[in-house]
């Protein structure tokens, strides 16, 4: 009995020979390793407003400055992990380049903060995945938990089937909300050049009473959630098809234009319709609901807002369960991270991402805003260790083009 439903759920098992179908093309691959950075559009704006209206709705202009910050650091990850991948090209992103060149207590630093920022995105995206849902339908909140369980107990279920088998199902969600954001900034761009935005915009500029520079550090700290997911392509390098850097870089750079133009956009677009965050109702609902009115549109937005934030933490199951194989085999994580399962995936490390996001979700009790902080041993720590590690290579090994990071075919 136990066996025929696993059989149902997960499929039938695959031969070794088999894993080089597994390999995926740039398309999936934008689909699979970006879900989860180009979601957090829904909710990198939101983080930045949420810090910002402590001081009062007079301090919301300070968003625009703080976003532009961020796309800032944006550009500069961009072009770093570009060069990671070719120099790393056997991937495991910042743990690799941290424990080559800063030595292995550092690298671990890295490689446990980026274990923990998985496990968190996929907390993350479950939540903010479950606030789509209850600000088109307000009276699901109550039930937020349980939704975001059940989106996490089905990204399981999807991911031990195998990595390609999600990532067909994954494709077209991920363009739709591509596509829907688009829709969004055209629609909501127009409306303003047109001069039907009724709604009245903070004063930009104008000195705000209360505001620190340890409050802006945070509305920026907060904003870089934006910026979570963005490290997965050069983590996850062995899964793209050859020539594997090639195609791992192409595939970054083409997130990192639409993330970018997809974030700035949603900020001026907040700033221009004077929205400030609410507790039922997301930043991007507000936005739909003001350019389109609450019609097919809307919900439209919403659905696949709602989905895309549901897809997008299975980019922490495409690079989770990889960077727990290569600790594993650095004889820093149990064996059993190593053994590949039935549909050739290390499904012991999808069973414990599953795991542990899931009790993150009842600890928080759903609440994308407690979880959110914690992102900053995510995002940040990585990231810079990372950087750091480069920088180190560069300035030590001085290889051809070391002084020009946009030069391709790095090594």
């Amino acid at each position: 009995m136990v066996t025929k439903l696993k059989r149902f759920l997960i499929g039938r098992p695959m031969k070794t020979d088999e894993l080089t179908e597994e390999k995926l093309s740039k398309l999936k691959a934008l689909a699979v390793l970006s879900s989860d950075a180009l979601s957090s559009v829904a909710y990198g704006t939101e983080q930045i407003l949420l810090v910002l209206i402590t001081v009062g709705a007079a301090a919301l202009w300070y968003s625009i400055p703080i976003s532009f910050a961020v796309l800032g650091l944006l550009t500069v990850l961009i072009l770093s992990y570009r060069q990671t991948i070719y120099a790393y090209p056997t991937g495991g992103g910042a743990y690799i380049v941290a424990k080559d060149n800063l030595g292995t207590s550092v690298g671990l630093v890295a490689g446990g903060s980026l274990l923990v920022d998985y496990i968190l995105t996929v907390a993350v995206s479950s939540s903010a995945g479950t606030d789509a849902i209850t600000s088109a339908f307000p009276t699901f909140h109550e039930h937020r938990v349980m939704i975001a369980l059940l989106m996490i107990l089905t990204l399981t279920i999807l991911n031990l089937r195998g990595i390609t088998e999600s990532a067909t199902i994954l494709m077209y969600p991920v363009y739709l909300f591509v596509f829907a954001v688009f829709l969004l900034i055209i629609g909501g761009g127009y409306q303003w050049m047109t001069g039907n935005v009724h709604a009245q915009a903070p004063a930009y500029g104008v000195a705000v009473p209360g505001i620190t520079l340890f409050l802006l550090l945070k509305a920026f700290s907060s904003g870089c959630s934006a910026l979570t997911g963005v490290e997965a392509v050069s983590n996850a390098i062995p899964n793209f098809r050859d020539s594997a850097p090639r195609n791992a870089a192409i595939t970054l750079i083409i997130m990192g234009v639409i993330l970018g133009i997809m974030f700035i956009s949603i900020s001026l677009l907040a700033y221009v319709y004077g929205i400030a965050p609410k507790a039922d109702e997301t930043v991007v609902s507000q936005i739909a609901s003001a350019v389109f009115g609450r019609g097919i549109i809307y919900y439209f937005i919403q659905a696949v807002t709602s989905l895309i934030l549901f897809l997008a933490a299975n980019t922490a199951f495409a690079a989770f369960p990889l960077l727990a194989f290569m600790l594993s085999k650095d004889r820093f994580l149990p064996n059993m991270f190593m053994v590949r399962g039935d549909r050739l995936g290390f499904s012991n490390g999808i069973i414990f991402l599953g795991i542990f996001s899931a009790l993150l979700i009842i600890v928080s009790e759903g609440d994308t805003e407690n979880l959110i902080p914690l992102y900053a041993i995510g995002v940040f720590v990585p990231f810079t260790l990372s950087q750091t590690g480069m920088m180190k290579r560069w300035i030590t090994k001085k290889p051809a083009g070391w002084l020009l990071p946009v030069k391709a075919g790095y090594n």
